[in-house]
C-alpha cells in the first residue's frame, strides 16, 4: 500500500503569521526524500491552505506524484489543467468546515462533476472522486468515467466504539472490492494516524494507497520528519 503526504497543515502553520515559513514546498521536498509516494495538497476556494504559487512550484519540483485536491470550481479547475497535476481528486468544500467533512454526493451532482471530468480528461489529467464507502456512490462514479475514488475514511477514524469501527471497516473493505470491480483505482484518507492505520492495512489489499497529513506533521514536531515518515512506512509494510 502506497502513502502519500499531504502536506496542507503546513501551509495553515506559515499562513497563521502570515510570514513565509515553513515552505509547504520544502517539507514535501524532504518528504519525498524520506519515503513519501507522493504529496497531497487542497488548492481550495479561500486559499486557506496552500496558494497558486505553492502548487506551481510543487507541480516543478515534484518527483513522485502531485495529487491536487478540488473542488469542482471553474477558477480551481481551469488552474489544474495549467498545472497538470498527476491526479486531480475531486472534493466536496465547505467555506465553514475545518477540514473535509465527507464525501461527494456524486449521485445528487453527476452533470456537474462529469463536466469537470471531462475538462479534466481533455487536460490528459487522471481523475478521483472523494466518496462515502457507498456502492451506489461508487457506481455513478464509474459511470461517469472517474478513474479513481479515494474512499472518505473519517468515519473509521472517528468511531466510538470497536464495534462501530468493524462495521465501518467492513463497510471500506466491501466498497474497495467493489471498485476494483468495476476498474476504478482505490485511494483512501481522512483521520487515518498512527493508531488506527494496522487495522486499516489488515482489511484487504483492494486499496492501492492512503492519503495522510495531520498525524505525519504533528508528529514531526516531536520526533522530526524523516522519523515520523519512516515509522508511518513501517506500519504501512506491517
Amino acid at each position: 500500500m502506497k502513502f502519500s503526504l499531504n502536506v496542507d497543515h503546513v501551509a495553515v502553520l506559515r499562513n497563521a503569521r502570515g510570514e513565509d515559513n515553513p515552505d509547504p514546498v520544502t517539507f514535501a521536498l524532504m518528504a519525498e526524500e524520506f519515503g513519501v509516494d507522493g504529496i497531497v495538497v487542497h488548492l481550495r476556494e479561500d486559499r486557506r491552505h496552500v496558494n497558486e504559487r505553492d502548487v506551481r512550484l510543487l507541480r516543478e519540483l515534484v518527483k513522485t506524484k502531485l495529487d491536487l485536491e478540488m473542488a469542482a470550481d471553474k477558477e480551481i479547475i481551469d488552474i489544474a489543467c495549467d498545472v497538470q497535476p498527476d491526479l486531480a481528486t475531486l472534493v466536496p468544500e465547505k467555506r465553514q468546515e475545518l477540514t473535509t467533512e465527507g464525501g461527494l454526493n456524486v449521485v445528487d451532482n453527476i452533470e456537474q462533476l462529469k463536466s469537470t471530468i471531462i475538462q479534466l480528461h481533455d487536460a490528459d489529467i487522471p481523475v478521483s472522486l472523494f466518496v462515502e464507502p457507498d456502492l451506489v456512490q461508487i457506481d455513478t462514479a464509474a459511470e461517469i468515467n472517474s478513474d479513481f475514488i479515494e474512499i472518505h475514511t473519517g468515519v473509521y477514524a472517528n468511531a466510538a466504539t470497536e464495534e462501530e469501527m468493524f462495521d465501518e471497516l467492513e463497510r471500506i473493505r466491501q466498497a474497495a472490492l467493489h471498485a476494483k470491480k468495476l476498474g476504478l483505482g482505490v485511494n483512501a484518507g481522512h483521520g487515518l494516524n498512527y493508531l488506527n492505520i494496522k487495522e486499516f492495512t489488515a482489511i484487504n489489499n483492494n486499496i492501492d494507497e492512503v492519503s495522510i497529513g495531520q498525524a505525519i506533521i504533528a508528529k514531526s514536531v516531536f520526533v522530526g520528519l524523516e522519523k515520523a515518515i519512516k515509522e508511518m512506512l513501517h506500519l504501512l509494510k506491517i
